[in-house]
């Protein structure tokens, strides 16, 4: 190996991020506050099943009376004897008032003890249509607070609404499926009950071509709920058996089941290495990739998290988001008109960024620089920080050459510009990377030239500032980078660096690395 060449390695091994790429990398769970809180309205957690009737619609809410003509206690009267009739008539009669779009009685029936007699009419096989209505009931039961749902569960209806999933009437299993959902749904303790008394087989056994769409939604609604949550996560080997169904979905055209096909894979990938890897073994990751491209939010930002989410693993599963053209349809997002599409995109980036030279490269060329600094320039704050987050993580890992492909895209200015956000973390972010900037222009002779870009971006005024910031952190971080790179003595012409062909040239704005860049 020639000496110039190894004078260059061992002088690249200095800049270089020397922490294994994958440490680098935020989890969603690493990220800020907002990019991690799972929000209520992403997706819906319990349904009730609402029939409005003709009858219905001049009734009072408060109105003691069902639909056909019963009053509550006429209702629990008729469920506890023993006529067949009678009993079908008032368990009908308990669905529908339940049913009501506003105000359902849902705790007067509980009190009433409607659900123990519900839970025990799903056994009677001999009458599907008792079997139908007291699953009914107890979904819009369970479709409630937790207390609520708690009270199905503890009558043990979770066995009898797995056994009704093999009902051979299809009303009967679609209503236990949905009923099923909204116990899931609650939260991790009944989700692995339905998990336990194993759902997942039947539940896939139930999703076929021919099925109608509104029950093969109901299907993949409720196996996305059986997916969520993460404290703690859904017992991987269990759920991991969805997966080869769960691929096959994201064939269908329907947005609901696409949707919550890819909840489910969001929920997945939301994990350690080894589920991540399980989801690429599926077979998943081009359908997702191109889903990116969809014009569906609902769709869309359940994709994009997933495929946000699969960056956060290794290189190899990174590399396999970049070879399904994952960087060109993220690139395209960046300019979406959505501003949390926006951040969940810079945030996958800012993963992507984290890895390897060749990743970032692959960045580059994919032409990310541009639109990842519009977000710096006009995004909102929290699009903004993701976006200094890649920029940061491309300083800690990317080659000079890199760099200086990062700074020629003018980026100075808006990343000196978050030094006056009132985020915290944002502010540190941005330390990080001008230090990260700073330093490797020291090791090569530049540190002038660069210092002098960052005070003409505005940079050194807003550090100075910040020596005055609340935060101790943030203040003695300033204090010591002024004092390290800014506190220099005038430039002697005779051992100042020459500047000849092929030196650090920042004038030019390049899609592609510049051939010469700094040289060793």
């Amino acid at each position: 190996m020639p000496a110039e060449t190894t004078t260059q390695a061992s002088r690249m091994a200095k800049f270089k991020n020397n922490m294994k790429s994958e440490d680098a990398r935020r989890r969603r769970n690493e990220v800020s506050v907002e990019l991690r809180k799972a929000r209520r309205d992403d997706q819906i957690l319990k349904r009730r099943n609402i029939v409005i009737e003709e009858s219905e619609l001049t009734k009072s809410p408060e109105s003691s009376r069902s639909p056909v003509s019963m009053s509550i206690d006429e209702i629990v009267t008729g469920m506890a004897s023993n006529d067949p009739h009678l009993q079908l008539q008032a368990t009908q009669a308990c669905r529908k008032m339940l049913s009501r779009e506003k105000h359902p009685p849902i705790d007067i029936m509980i009190r009433k003890g409607i659900v123990p007699r519900c839970v025990e009419f799903l056994s009677r096989h001999d009458n599907p249509a008792l079997q139908f209505e007291s699953a009914w009931a107890l979904t819009n039961v369970a479709s409630g607070t937790s207390e609520q749902t708690h009270t199905v569960t503890e009558h043990g209806a979770i066995p009898k609404l797995v056994e009704l999933l093999k009902s051979p009437a299809p009303n009967v299993a679609e209503q236990a499926v949905w009923a099923l959902g909204n116990i899931a749904g609650d939260g991790p303790s009944t989700r692995d009950l339905v998990l336990q008394n194993g759902s997942i087989p039947i539940l896939i056994s139930l999703i076929k071509p021919e099925a109608p769409v509104t029950f093969t939604r109901n299907i993949v609604w409720t196996l996305s709920n059986l997916c969520r949550n993460k404290n703690p996560p859904p017992p991987f080997d269990i759920v991991k058996t969805a997966l080869p169904s769960l691929n096959r979905l994201l064939d269908y055209e329907d947005i609901d089941i696409l949707a919550d096909t890819c909840w489910a894979l969001s929920y997945l990938t939301d994990g350690t290495n080894d589920k991540i890897q399980a989801v690429l073994d599926s077979g998943a990751v081009p359908k997702l990739v191109n889903l990116l491209r969809s014009s569906e939010v609902t769709v869309l930002t359940p994709a994009l998290r997933a495929v946000g989410n699969i960056v956060t693993g290794n290189d190899l599963q990174t590399d396999a988001i970049i070879a399904a053209g994952g960087l060109q349809t993220l690139r395209n997002l960046l300019d979406h008109k959505r501003s949390n599409i926006v951040k969940e995109a810079a945030w996958a980036i800012s993963n992507v960024t984290a890895g390897n030279g060749d990743q970032i490269q692959q960045v580059i060329n994919a032409g990310l620089l541009p639109p990842l600094i519009r977000v710096l320039k006009s995004g909102d704050i929290k699009s903004q920080k993701e976006a200094a987050w890649a920029v940061t993580n491309l300083t800690s890992g990317g080659s000079i050459q890199q760099l200086v492909c990062l700074i020629q895209h003018e980026v100075l200015v808006p990343f000196c510009n978050l030094l006056e956000a009132k985020d915290v973390k944002a502010i540190m972010v941005v330390l990080d990377g001008l230090t990260n900037i700073l330093a490797t222009a020291e090791k090569v002779g530049e540190l002038d030239r660069v210092a002098t870009m960052i005070e003409e971006a505005g940079g050194l005024d807003k550090l100075e500032a910040l020596q005055h910031h609340e935060n101790e952190k943030i203040y003695q971080k300033t204090s010591a980078m002024i004092d390290k790179f800014f506190s220099m003595e005038p430039d002697n012409p005779e051992i100042a660096p020459t500047t000849v062909d092929g030196q650090f040239d920042f004038q030019s704005t390049q899609n592609s690395t510049p051939q010469g860049g700094f040289q060793f």
